[in-house]
């Protein structure tokens, strides 16, 4: 059953990342979320897609993204040596663990329980939506989905989405209510809002608090990468990590 979500209260991000970036010309992306002052996350954007390591209190956890609804716990993830293992998002209790996942078009998704102890991140596309990615990243999570905040970064938009019969089907199948993130386009052809699709599963899940969106990657071509667009191989990142609270 879905439920209306919880109004989230807006807030300033996270004033130190914001203030760093600022300082050093970058204009990547801190989360306004109700997250804990212990949870840390950020969105780099085509400025400066080398410089993450600089802002991180370790090397990111890579997963190797296939468009699945594989999670895995931060301690199966080698942290910059060895083979990154299949799935499209990961969690953790560990502090100064970062999560990270790479994003072209895909919806960024970062998960944290309102006291900040859990945390997780999810690489969620079409097929891993459909799949599940969001729902096994909650259960993964391990707590009530009540207590969980969710923020989405950057994303191809509802205007730009344009898919086949097969991609509404796979959706609306499972849950007849997702026909509304569909708009019709050409004959046979559809232009589906990812993030309306996202907040329909993590709604279903139990997950009433999600903040974020609104960003195309294909609409701002000076700020972000878009596979859709450009055909290239250029992504962002997203970074999560939680340090031990003060």
């Amino acid at each position: 059953m879905i439920t209306p979500h919880a109004a989230v209260q807006a807030v300033r991000p996270d004033a130190g990342l914001a203030d760093r970036f600022a300082a050093a010309g970058l204009d990547w992306i801190v989360p306004a979320w109700p997250a804990p002052a212990s949870v840390h996350a950020f969105v780099t954007t085509r400025n400066g897609t080398s410089r993450p390591g600089e802002f991180l209190p370790s090397p990111p956890r890579w997963l190797e993204q296939v468009h699945g609804a594989r999670v895995v716990t931060a301690a199966a993830i080698l942290d910059d040596v060895g083979i990154a293992p299949c799935a499209d998002a990961a969690v953790t209790r560990d502090a100064n663990v970062v999560l990270a996942v790479r994003v072209a078009d895909c919806l960024p998704v970062l998960f944290s329980t309102q006291d900040g102890n859990a945390i997780g991140i999810a690489h969620a596309g079409w097929r891993g939506l459909a799949a599940g990615v969001l729902e096994n990243t909650v259960a993964a999570m391990a707590c009530a989905p009540s207590t969980i905040l969710a923020w989405f970064g950057p994303a191809i938009g509802g205007a730009a989405f344009e898919v086949g019969a097969d991609v509404r089907d796979a959706f609306v199948t499972a849950d007849a209510g997702a026909a509304s993130a569909f708009t019709a386009g050409r004959p046979d052809k559809w232009f589906a809002d990812l993030e309306q699709l996202a907040r329909r599963r993590l709604a279903n899940a139990g997950v009433p608090h999600v903040a974020g969106g609104g960003l195309c990657t294909v609409s701002d071509p000076a700020r972000f990468f878009s596979f859709r667009r450009d055909r290239s191989r250029g992504r962002m990142g997203a970074f999560l990590w939680r340090t031990d609270p003060q």
